[in-house]
């Protein structure tokens, strides 16, 4: 199943309409989702940076950071950015059963 959804991510990166000068590789999409998994709080896009074990383009991180936003993976505020995205079964199936409040 992940196989499957990096290869989506990595045609779908090449559906988006702007000029891109390098697409990233999926093992430079892995070693950003895995930088962002491990930190305990928001980081900066050159904490990022930093914490990852190769160079990679201001562009490409952009494009990656794009990407993870619109799946509702990561959200980026005054901090810096924070993962989010949670596949958990048990809170699916809580937030299905929630109900809205209403003031």
């Amino acid at each position: 199943m992940q196989a499957f959804i990096y290869t989506y991510i990595y045609i779908n990166l090449y559906k988006m309409e702007q000029k891109v000068l390098h697409y990233p590789t999926l093992k430079t999409v892995l070693a950003v989702e895995k930088v962002l998994k491990n930190a305990e709080l928001a980081i900066s896009r050159e904490e990022i940076k930093r914490r990852l074990q190769m160079s990679i383009m201001h562009q490409t991180l952009n494009l990656i950071l794009d990407y993870f936003e619109k799946r509702n993976m990561i959200i980026e505020g005054d901090k810096g950015i924070l993962w989010i995205y949670n596949p958990s079964p048990k809170l699916d199936k809580a937030i299905k059963k929630a109900e809205r409040y209403k003031h």
